[in-house]
């Protein structure tokens, strides 16, 4: 949200006329500081004890029931591209048999969705400059030729190799979109108690999506052995093989361009009137959004707490089924080990933002409690796993019952977090912000990846990344000073 995102005629009834000057009323208010309890909030900011007269209080901004469809259209979006992310994952023995990848084959085609992180700047100065619409088309027309790509039926099995690997890439390229702007547009379509609500939805359903290719791959696609869970299958030949994962392709093509083409049916940028005065408000333009965030060392440090611990997580789970091997989980558990901690995470993390919404002010503490538990979550598994040192029960309920707890805190906390960072550096962008920490996340499941090509053999290490990062991002949030100068602007409008 740029300087140019609203202009003065928008903004103005927004911001009440004052009355004239009056002696008592040249108080000069400083933004506040920590928790603002929306509970409290009627007896610390009320006109009297802040020295405000009553014209002085915010107006409430204008929401419209279109906001739930274009929150639809942008969650569906972060969805499917999720789901074509982790299109070859679940089914990588079923795609070796039918397209003859190798090992380094399906490594990359997971491995595109990171690297479509690294133009995430450019989708960051699209977004500030041009607004949602044009960005989100931009990003729903790379997946449908992503998705295109994967379906162009040629002979040659090196060229379809090619076309597939162009295609994850081009999905991937989409990544900085629906995995950042979340916090954007329930900036610019919804009131303040509904903020975090959407931020959770938006930012979650991704995630949701490529916890649904763990069902949609095994259960449509036959494995070598020839069994499937769903239809029955008369045969394992490569070419039947073949056929199913092709109709999964073209089942994705179809959702991914029905989205694009209801997105460019109707996906505006902004409402005709904005919800909030934050939402109206002027903010920092690109340039200096970057210096505002590199010189802000609170900033820094919840990043860090941020990209860290979901970086390592995002790596970790992305091997699990080679994590479990040696403790005798085969690729299926695996999988739906994945599946319930991602779905887990979604229902709780949207529960919390509601809850957040309700009681605001309060997102440190939610973030020390999520991230209390992933720490305790991550001993206990690693603790299990070495079963020569410590004799903690291995069982199939205590690897069930550590991963997933361990899924639910982390990827629940990821709206919370955003919450967070937009409160702490407005007035930068919410686009800008939470694309750096997305990038810097991913950067460290790079980092970490790059690693285990050197040290694959052996998985105690990775594990112990595990309790490190979140007892580090712990330490991280409880040495973090909060504010909440984007509410308090929503609460009280200084004189």
């Amino acid at each position: 949200m740029g300087s140019d995102w609203s202009s003065p005629e928008e903004r103005e009834p927004l911001l009440p006329q004052q009355p004239p000057p009056q002696p008592q009323y040249h108080q000069h208010v400083q933004p506040r500081r920590g928790p603002v309890a929306a509970a409290a909030a009627p007896s610390r900011l009320s006109p009297l004890s802040r020295g405000l007269p009553p014209a002085a209080l915010p107006v409430p901004g204008r929401v419209y029931g279109r906001r739930w469809l274009v929150l639809l259209l942008f969650s569906l979006l972060g969805f499917v591209q999720g789901l074509v992310w982790n299109t070859w994952g679940p089914i990588q023995n079923s795609a070796r048999q039918a397209f003859s990848f190798s090992s380094l084959d399906i490594a990359l085609l997971v491995f595109w969705g990171p690297i479509g992180f690294v133009p995430c700047f450019a989708f960051m100065w699209l977004m500030d400059k041009k607004g949602l619409r044009v960005t989100v088309l931009l990003t729903s027309s790379l997946m449908v030729l992503g998705a295109g790509l994967r379906c162009v039926p040629v002979s040659n099995q090196q060229t379809r190799k090619w076309l597939i690997h162009g295609g994850q890439l081009l999905n991937g390229l989409a990544g900085p979109t629906v995995t950042s702007a979340a916090p954007f547009l329930s900036t610019t379509w919804f009131s303040p108690d509904e903020r975090a609500t959407a931020t959770a939805i938006a930012s979650l359903i991704g995630y949701l999506g490529g916890a649904c290719a763990f069902l949609v791959g095994p259960l449509v696609v036959p494995g070598p052995n020839g069994t499937s869970t769903l239809f029955p299958v008369p045969g394992s030949s490569p070419e039947h093989i073949k056929d199913r994962i092709e109709a999964v392709l073209y089942a994705e093509f179809g959702i991914v361009a029905l989205i694009f083409s209801a997105a460019l049916a109707y996906f505006p940028s902004r409402p005709p009137f904005p919800p909030s005065v934050a939402a109206a408000s002027q903010r920092l333009s690109y340039r200096r959004s970057f210096c505002r965030l590199l010189s802000n060392s609170r900033f820094l440090m919840i990043a860090l707490a941020y990209s860290i611990p979901l970086g390592v997580f995002a790596g970790w789970s992305g091997i699990l089924d080679w994590i479990l091997t040696p403790v005798h989980v085969n690729q299926v558990d695996a999988g739906w080990i994945g599946f319930w901690s991602i779905v887990g995470g979604c229902v709780v993390g949207i529960a919390l933002a509601r809850f957040a919404d309700f009681i605001r002010g309060m997102l440190k503490l939610i973030l020390l409690l999520l991230l209390s538990g992933a720490t305790l979550s991550s001993i206990w598994f690693t603790l299990t796993c070495i079963t020569t040192a410590i004799h903690l029960p291995l069982t199939t309920a205590t690897l069930y019952a550590s991963c997933i707890l361990l899924g639910v805190f982390l990827n629940s906390s990821v709206p919370i977090f955003f919450e967070l960072f937009v409160e702490t550096v407005y007035p930068v962008p919410e686009g800008i912000t939470c694309g750096v920490v997305t990038f810097l996340s991913n950067m460290f499941m790079g980092v970490l990846l790059f690693f285990l090509t050197f040290y694959h053999e052996e998985f105690s290490w990775f594990n112990w990344c595990l309790p490190g990062s979140c007892l580090l991002s712990l330490l991280l949030i409880l040495c973090f000073r909060e504010s909440y100068d984007r509410l308090y602007l929503d609460v009280v409008v200084s004189i």
